[in-house]
C-alpha cells in the first residue's frame, strides 16, 4: 500500500491548527484547571500534582514527563507523527507557562467553570491536535497505541481508563477528596468532548422494516428523504413466507420522518430502530480516514 503524500500546504495548515490548539490547551490549563487544583488525568494532571511539591512550572513538568514517551512514539509511529507530537508538546508547555506567568492574575477560581469550560477547552484542543495526525504527548501517545490494539474502544473511554491512577495520586497529594471528585468530572467532560470532536454527530439510526408494501415504502424513503436503502431477502421462520426486509441507515434528524412514512403506508409493519454510533460510506465517514 503506497503512503499518501502530504502537500506542504496541508502540513502548514496542520501546524497552524496545532499551534492554535496548543494555545487553547495552555490557556484552559493555566487559567481554569490548574488554579482550582483540578488534576484532569494524563500528563497534565500529573504535572499539576508535581508542581505542588516542587518549584518547577506545570508546563515544564509537562515537557519533562513527555520525553520518554516521545522516544517510544518514534519506534511505533514514525518521525512525521513524532515530530508533530513533539511540536504540540513544546507549544503546550510554552503556552501554559507563559499564560501562568503573564496572565496568572486573571485566573478563574471557580470549580464549576474549571470542570466544564476548562475541561472543554483542553478537550477541543486535544481533538484538533489528533485530527492533525499528532497528539499532545503523554497519555495521548499511550491512547494511540491502545487504539492500534483495541480499535473498537473509543478514544474518550480509553482516556477515562488511563486517568484513574492520576486521580488517585491527586487525591493523596491535595488531601482533598472533593478536588479528586471534581477531577473525575473533568475527565468525563474531557472524554465526551474529545469523542464529539473526533467522531462528530455521525451517530445515526439503523432501521429494519418488514412490511407487505416494501417497494412503496422504499420508493418514498429514496425520493422524500433522499436516503439509501437495501433490500435483504429473508424467510419467515414460522410461515416460511419469503419477504423483502428494508434496511436503512439514516441520520437521527430524519428518523421520525422515516417512521411516519412506514406508519402511513403500512400501520401493521414490523419495524426495528436501533442506534448506530459510527457509519462509513457515502454521506458519512470515509473508509480511508485515519482512525484516532
Amino acid at each position: 500500500m503506497k503512503s499518501k503524500k502530504v502537500s506542504a500546504k496541508v502540513r502548514v495548515r496542520e501546524y497552524l491548527i496545532i499551534t492554535l490548539a496548543s494555545l487553547l490547551y495552555g490557556v484552559g490549563t493555566a487559567l481554569l484547571i490548574d488554579p482550582n487544583n483540578i488534576a484532569p488525568g494524563g500528563m497534565t494532571g500529573l504535572s499539576i500534582v508535581l508542581n505542588r511539591v516542587s518549584p518547577i512550572g506545570v508546563g515544564r513538568w509537562f515537557a519533562l514527563l513527555n520525553i520518554p514517551i516521545l522516544i517510544l512514539a518514534i519506534f511505533f509511529f514514525g518521525m512525521r507523527f513524532t515530530i508533530s507530537t513533539i511540536y504540540a508538546t513544546v507549544m503546550i508547555s510554552v503556552f501554559t507557562d507563559l499564560t501562568t506567568e503573564y496572565f496568572g492574575q486573571y485566573a478563574i477560581h471557580d470549580m464549576f467553570l474549571a470542570v466544564t469550560i476548562g475541561s472543554a477547552m483542553t478537550a477541543v484542543a486535544i481533538g484538533l491536535i489528533f485530527k492533525c495526525h499528532a497528539t499532545s504527548g503523554g497519555t495521548d501517545v499511550i491512547i494511540k497505541l491502545l487504539r492500534l490494539k483495541y480499535p473498537h474502544i473509543k478514544t474518550g473511554i480509553l482516556y477515562i481508563l488511563t486517568d484513574v491512577v492520576v486521580l488517585v495520586i491527586a487525591a493523596i497529594v491535595f488531601n482533598d477528596l472533593a478536588a479528586a471528585l471534581y477531577s473525575f468530572i473533568s475527565v468525563v467532560v474531557t472524554s465526551f468532548v474529545i469523542d464529539y470532536v473526533l467522531y462528530g454527530r455521525d451517530g445515526a439510526k439503523l432501521i429494519f422494516i418488514i412490511s407487505e408494501r416494501p417497494d412503496i415504502i422504499t420508493a418514498r424513503l429514496l425520493t422524500e428523504l433522499d436516503v439509501g436503502a437495501t433490500h435483504v431477502f429473508a424467510q419467515g421462520a414460522y410461515s416460511r413466507e419469503k419477504k423483502k426486509v428494508i434496511m436503512c441507515a439514516i441520520k437521527k434528524r430524519l428518523s421520525p420522518m422515516a417512521e411516519d412514512i412506514v406508519r402511513e403506508e403500512d400501520p401493521d409493519a414490523f419495524m426495528i430502530v436501533s442506534s448506530a454510533s459510527e457509519i462509513f460510506g457515502e454521506g458519512y465517514k470515509s473508509y480511508f480516514d485515519e482512525r484516532m
